[in-house]
């Protein structure tokens, strides 16, 4: 056992001794020492229940006879740190949560891992950890929120946002949006939507790295109390038949991700999760590949803000598995990959059945042929951005219209509730990528305000930031090169004619090359925003968004 270099032999005592400090008994020691790394906290709502489920894979692991142990990973509430400068603190956490967990993991040399996440950042953070230690792991979430109800309708966090661009236009008056705020997020848990969070959890599934349910079972059901007990004992199986992540996190079982990530319609930041992952994990993941999958992958679920369906309707028709069911009737999978079941995923997904078409649809009746997300390139995005099409109204697929640029966020935001964003416009935010802003804000403020003001259906944004999986519309992020390294964002002027052409994956603005070029040549680049801090250092490491803004040593 891996836990034997602190354990065993007469040069171990001094480590023993530190042992018997914990309370250790000599039959703890004789056993595996499987580490739980916790992100419970008291901050996020999609962690406040985290204690039970770890308290559940404790459990697990002893009744498997394993020794758990328990330590903590950060986690940040993106709700909460959004529109202001806490979001810029938001995806740089990923990193923070992989460093963390892999020096906490060797250094006590654990035999094993349990990883009970939730949120946005914590599960690819986990995630690129696992890949990295590369010692027995399981996954197991907290789960989703369940749906709000206001007005007789399921809302989620998505209206909430929405509703404060109702009231800017005038649409909805403070009593209206306070109902909403008292309403829409009625329970602990991930918010209750198809965003970045319940996409991850998801994926985890389609991974492999995560039990049946891991994505869909509502944070408040026992069920998942009794999954994290199973993830437990799986660990302990998965260590004694020697599997690893690495082992699980094959090239193959990305495609399959990348698959599932399709049909289900997930957050565009999946774009940024899976290639970081797969990273860590020796794979590459590009944008270009997404789009050869998502051209022969049927999306099935419009779940929120796509549609008007949630996380625990998916959990009742069938959730992940029934989703990757109806793929294989299109051999879209492979299954012969081996997942934290120790079965291969033909094995386990053998027998699910998709019990509501209305939330999964067959293939044969899919929302559309191609996938939910789509790469689009072009002389703004020599190196892809990213756009969630089917969050986009079918008026939307294919926009033309004056570029309104902005240097930052809020300036956006100021303009749009000011009634100076009209139809037809394309509004353009830039020095918000991964260096430049630096920590590549999410937009779910601007979005949400044009969508609250009436203008989803007329109106698109682009950015080298991202969108909270909650956005809908015409929203294309990660634009790269991004505007802090000279990207061509940069080099946008007001009035610009911009063409968008989502299902042709095209992104231009109505430039000629010898002008751009002309452009490029005055172009300089800005003072650094931040120039001290875990910030500071980050602006230093990382990379566009469109290699999963990864941090490499320059």
């Amino acid at each position: 056992m891996k836990s034997d270099s602190v354990k065993k032999g007469m040069q171990q005592a001094p480590h023993r001794s530190l042992f018997h400090a914990l309370g250790f008994t000599k039959e703890e020691m004789d056993k595996p020492l499987v580490g739980i790394v916790s992100s419970y906290n008291e901050i996020v709502p999609g962690h406040m229940n985290l204690d039970k489920i770890v308290e559940a894979v404790k459990q697990g692991v002893a009744m498997a006879g394993g020794v758990p142990v328990v330590f903590p990973a950060i986690a940040v509430c993106d709700g909460i740190a959004m529109g202001h400068i806490g979001m810029k603190y938001s995806l740089v956490t990923r990193d923070l949560i992989a460093d963390s967990t892999e020096c906490m993991a060797i250094a006590h040399a654990f035999d094993a891992l349990v990883m009970v996440p939730n949120c946005d950042k914590n599960v690819p953070g986990l995630l690129m950890a696992a890949a990295r230690v590369n010692v027995p792991t399981v996954f197991v979430s907290g789960g989703p929120m369940l749906a709000g109800h206001v007005h007789g309708k399921k809302r989620s966090l998505s209206s909430m946002f929405e509703a404060v661009g109702a009231y800017s236009a005038g649409n909805m008056t403070e009593e209206e949006v306070t109902n909403f705020e008292n309403s829409v997020c009625p329970t602990c848990g991930s918010c209750s939507g198809m965003y970045t969070a319940n996409s991850m959890n998801c994926l985890t599934e389609a991974l492999g790295m995560g039990l049946r349910g891991n994505g869909t079972i509502p944070a408040v059901y026992s069920d998942r109390i009794a999954l994290a007990k199973h993830a437990g004992m799986a660990v302990m199986e998965l260590l004694k038949k020697d599997i690893k992540p690495r082992d699980i996190m094959t090239k193959e079982a990305f495609m399959n991700a990348l698959t599932v990530d399709m049909a289900l319609g997930c957050s565009t930041n999946s774009m940024l999760h899976l290639p970081a992952i797969a990273a860590e994990a020796g794979v590459e993941i590009t944008p270009g590949l997404a789009n050869e999958v998502s051209a022969k992958t049927p999306n099935l679920c419009h779940l929120a803000p796509a549609g008007p369906t949630y996380m625990e309707d998916l959990n009742e028709a069938g959730g992940v598995y029934a989703v990757m069911n109806e793929l294989t009737k299109k051999n879209l999978l492979n299954l012969d990959v081996m997942t934290v079941t120790g079965k291969t995923m033909g094995e386990n997904i053998k027998g699910a059945v998709n019990k509501d078409p209305e939330v999964i649809r067959p293939v044969e009746n899919p929302y559309s042929e191609t996938g939910g997300l789509a790469a689009l390139k072009g002389n703004i995005a020599p190196d892809y951005g990213i756009v969630k099409r089917s969050a986009v109204v079918p008026e939307m697929l294919k926009h033309s219209g004056p570029a309104r640029v902005f240097d930052c966020e809020e300036d956006a935001i100021a303009a749009i509730k000011g009634g100076k964003i009209v139809e037809g416009d394309v509004v353009v935010i830039r020095y918000e990528g991964p260096k430049g802003g630096p920590g590549m804000r999410e937009m779910l403020n601007p979005t949400s305000a044009i969508a609250g003001m009436g203008l989803g259906s007329t109106v698109a944004l682009i950015t080298d930031g991202r969108f909270s999986g909650a956005s809908r519309g015409a929203s294309i992020g990660h634009i790269s090169p991004e505007a802090a390294v000279g990207g061509p964002i940069a080099l946008i002027k007001e009035g610009d004619i911009i063409d968008i052409d989502i299902n042709a994956c095209s992104l231009n603005v109505r430039v000629s090359d010898e002008e751009l070029a002309a452009r490029k040549a005055e172009w300089k680049p800005r003072e650094p925003k931040v120039t001290s801090g875990y910030l500071a250092r980050y602006a230093k490491m990382v990379t566009s968004g469109n290699r999963g803004a990864v941090l490499e040593l320059k």
